[in-house]
C-alpha cells in the first residue's frame, strides 16, 4: 500500500468526485499529504473522458435532460493534439514503451495509449484501492451546523449518506454540450449532431455535412468525415465574413465564415453568401461546466460557462478550503496542471499552506474578472488560459507548494506544438522540428524513471 504522512491533527477525510486524470492525481496528492481519501467514480473503470466507448446518447444533440448520459466524448480516430512528452505528470513521464508491442509508440498517440498511461499511473501509486466504482454522486452540500460536507451517492449497494471534511470536484467538463445558435434552425429539415456523439465517419458516407467549429475537435472531425462524405463545409467564427476556401489535401473540404441562416428547403446560407444544401450539421462547439450534484446555496454558480467565484480557478472563497475544483482551465497541458492544483489543495487542507482571508480571495477574484471584462473577454472564456498565462499559473501553484517550476522544454514544446495544430492541421502529429526538446525531455525523464525501476528498461534511448 502507498504510504502517506498522516498526522491526526491535520489529516482530513476527503471525497474526490471522479476518477479521470484529475481525480487520480488528486487522490495521490491528498494521500501523500496524509489525508484519508475516497474517490467516487460513476463508471466501471478509471480514465474519465479517456475511457473510449462506441456507445452514444440516443439524443444526438444531447439536449434531453432525461437522456442516459455517456461520459466519454472520444471519437475512434482521436490522437492527442499535444506531444506526449509535455502531456504527462511531472514525476511520472509519459514515455514511449518500445519493448511493449501492445502500446502506441507515436509521439501523438491514440486515446487508448493515454488510458494505458493513466492505468500505469494508478497501478504505480495504488490508487484503485481508494476508488469506489459504479458509484454516482447525487448530492454534495455543506452541513450548516458542522461545516463538514454531506455526500450522498448511489450504487448497486443502495444509497450512501456520508460526511467528509472536504470535497474535491474532478468530474471533468466534456459531457454537457454547448450548441451553436443558428437563425431558422428549428424549421431546417436536416439532421443535427454534437461531436459528443461522434465516433466514426461511416454514417456520413456520401452526405453533405456542415461542421461548426474550427478548434481541435472540429479540425479532426471535418477531415475524418471528408474521407467518406460527398462534401464537408466548415463554419468558423475565427475567419473573416467573406472567407471561402478549399482546405489543403482535400478536394471536398471547404472553410467558410459563420452561418447566417438555415432554411425550410434544406439550404444553409453562410455570411460569405454561399449556399449549401446539407444533410447534417455537426456541432463541434465545445461543452458546458456542469455540476448537477453540487448544492452550494448559490455560493458557486455557472454563469455563461464561468464557474465562480473561484480563487485561482480552484477555491470558492465562501466555502474554502472544504470545496475545491481541479481541472477547470482549458487550452492547456492538462495533467501537469491537475497535479499542481492537487498539490496545492492537499497542502491547504493539511494547513501546511495557508489561503488568504475570504475577503482577500474575493478581492483577488473580482480583480481578475474586472480585468477580463476590461479586455473585452466574454465570461465563457474565464477558464481559457491563452499565451503565457497557463505556465505563469502553473509556476504560481508550484511556488505555493515549494515544488519545482514547470520545465522550460515543456513550455516551449507546448507552444511549438500548439502553433502546429493550426499551421499544419493535416500533418502536425507526424511531422515536427523540435527534436532538441524531445532530447531534453528524455534527459529529464531519467531522474524520475529511476524511481520506477520496472520502467527504466523502457526508456527511449
Amino acid at each position: 500500500m502507498a504510504q502517506s504522512n498522516r498526522d491526526p491533527t491535520t489529516s482530513r477525510h476527503v471525497a474526490v468526485i471522479g476518477a479521470g486524470a484529475a481525480g487520480l492525481v488528486a487522490a495521490r496528492e491528498l494521500r501523500r499529504e496524509g489525508h484519508s481519501v475516497v474517490v467516487l467514480e460513476r463508471g466501471s473503470q478509471i480514465g474519465g473522458v479517456w475511457a473510449y466507448t462506441s456507445q452514444v446518447e440516443p439524443d444526438p444533440l444531447s439536449l434531453d435532460p432525461t437522456r442516459p448520459v455517456v461520459h466519454s466524448s472520444l471519437y475512434k480516430s482521436l490522437r492527442t493534439n499535444i506531444p506526449r512528452e509535455c502531456m504527462g505528470f511531472t514525476d511520472f513521464p509519459f514515455a514511449t514503451r518500445p519493448h511493449d508491442g501492445s502500446r502506441d509508440p507515436r509521439r501523438h498517440p491514440g486515446h487508448s495509449e493515454v488510458l494505458a498511461y493513466l492505468r500505469d499511473f494508478a497501478k504505480e501509486f495504488d490508487i484503485e484501492e481508494m476508488i469506489r466504482f459504479e458509484t454516482e454522486v447525487v448530492r454534495a452540500e455543506q452541513d450548516n451546523t458542522s461545516g463538514k460536507w454531506r455526500v450522498k451517492s448511489r450504487s448497486s449497494d443502495g444509497v450512501a449518506d456520508e460526511i467528509y471534511d472536504a470535497v474535491v470536484v474532478c468530474n471533468g467538463h466534456y459531457t454537457e454540450p454547448r450548441h451553436a445558435h443558428i437563425t431558422g434552425i428549428d424549421s431546417w429539415p436536416g439532421k443535427q449532431i454534437h461531436s459528443h456523439n461522434y465516433r466514426v465517419p461511416d454514417p456520413f458516407k456520401d452526405q453533405i455535412v456542415i461542421v461548426i467549429g474550427s478548434s481541435a475537435s472540429g479540425v479532426d472531425i471535418c477531415r475524418d468525415i471528408a474521407k467518406v462524405a460527398k462534401e464537408v463545409h466548415v463554419s468558423s467564427r475565427s475567419t473573416s465574413p467573406e472567407t471561402y476556401e478549399m482546405l489543403p489535401g482535400y478536394d471536398n473540404l471547404w472553410l467558410h465564415s459563420l452561418i447566417e441562416t438555415a432554411n425550410e428547403d434544406g439550404s444553409v446560407v453562410f455570411q460569405n453568401g454561399k449556399t449549401v444544401y446539407a444533410d447534417t450539421i455537426m456541432h463541434c462547439t465545445g461543452y458546458k461546466y456542469y455540476f448537477p450534484f453540487l448544492d452550494t446555496k448559490g455560493k458557486v454558480t455557472v454563469d455563461d460557462n464561468r464557474v465562480g467565484p473561484l480563487y485561482k480557478h480552484v477555491f470558492p472563497p465562501a466555502l474554502a478550503p472544504g470545496l475545491s475544483f481541479i481541472g477547470l482551465p482549458w487550452q492547456i497541458t492538462p495533467f501537469p496542471m491537475f497535479e499542481l492544483q492537487s498539490k496545492w489543495v492537499a497542502a491547504v487542507l493539511s494547513r501546511r499552506v495557508s489561503l488568504p482571508s475570504q475577503d482577500e480571495m474575493m478581492e483577488d477574484t473580482k480583480a481578475f474578472y474586472d480585468k477580463l471584462e476590461a479586455s473585452g473577454i466574454p465570461k465563457r472564456y474565464t477558464h481559457l488560459m491563452p499565451d503565457d498565462s497557463q505556465f505563469e499559473y502553473d509556476n504560481w501553484l508550484a511556488d505555493q507548494c515549494d515544488y519545482p517550476r514547470i520545465e522550460k522544454w515543456r513550455e516551449e514544446m507546448f507552444y511549438i506544438g500548439f502553433k502546429r495544430i493550426y499551421a499544419q492541421s493535416a500533418t502536425y502529429r507526424d511531422n515536427w522540428d523540435d527534436d532538441h526538446l524531445i532530447a531534453e525531455a528524455y534527459d529529464d525523464f531519467v531522474k524520475f524513471m529511476s524511481s520506477y525501476p520496472e520502467l527504466l528498461p523502457l526508456l527511449k534511448t
